[in-house]
């Protein structure tokens, strides 16, 4: 009985003093282990990895050549940075992918054919007329004042008299005015161009939806809100 916990007591004693992981199988009778340089391609086999290749990937073989055991290229900060970089680039071309089918099942859920597109445009164009219109008459005003109003002043300087205080400040907010309007005018010019852009995008987008040639579709994306008012 003495004996056979001596020998219980001594293999515990081996097994703990073994160390863990692919070094338990480096120690194993019979076993190899291989490793391998930095690109990845194997450079030698022997009893024990050395240590100049201890990060880099090895593998374990048994008496017959059987791999028992693999442990990977242990990861540097520079890799370790890339794959953050590349799990991120993933999740916003997720969201990005997303949200275009969440436009799709609006667009499609807004129009039956392209022809209420284009009515769609003329309707939002033609607000966008009227208001420039509004600011083109304010501008036929405000420089009709402006010129009287230079008019005015100009017949001071010509007598030689000292332009009128209150005079040369009507000068100045009408001019200031007008520049305003003027600003105002260009900006609606600009919002008929990029509207224009928008629903030709659209209506490109709609007839490739309707086609089956388009790349996303919107029955694979989410719920979409509420289509806007035609």
């Amino acid at each position: 009985m003495r004996k056979l916990q001596s020998i219980i007591i001594f293999s515990v004693t081996c097994l703990v003093a073994l160390p863990a992981g692919p070094a338990v199988a480096q120690q194993k009778a019979g076993a190899m282990v291989c490793w391998k340089d930095k690109a990845g391609k194997t450079v030698g086999c022997g009893d024990k990895v050395p240590p100049e290749y201890q990060d880099n990937a090895n593998s374990t073989l048994n008496q017959r050549g059987m791999m028992v055991n693999k442990s990977e290229a242990a990861v540097t900060p520079e890799q370790r940075q890339a794959q953050k970089a590349e799990g991120e680039q993933k999740k916003l071309d997720a969201q990005k992918r997303e949200e275009e089918g969440r436009r799709d099942r609006v667009l499609l859920d807004s129009f039956t054919t392209d022809k209420e597109i284009d009515l769609k445009r003329a309707r939002d164009i033609q607000h966008i007329e009227i208001n420039l219109a509004a600011q083109q008459s304010n501008i036929n005003s405000m420089t009709g004042r402006l010129n009287e109003t230079q008019s005015k002043m100009n017949q001071f300087k010509k007598e030689n008299k000292p332009v009128p205080a209150v005079l040369q400040q009507d000068f100045d907010r009408l001019t200031a005015d007008l520049a305003k309007n003027q600003a105002l005018i260009v900006q609606k010019r600009k919002e008929i161009a990029e509207k224009n852009l928008e629903y030709d995008a659209m209506k490109k987008r709609f007839m490739e939806l309707k086609s089956g040639t388009a790349t996303q579709t919107a029955a694979t994306a989410a719920p979409a809100a509420p289509p806007p008012r035609k």
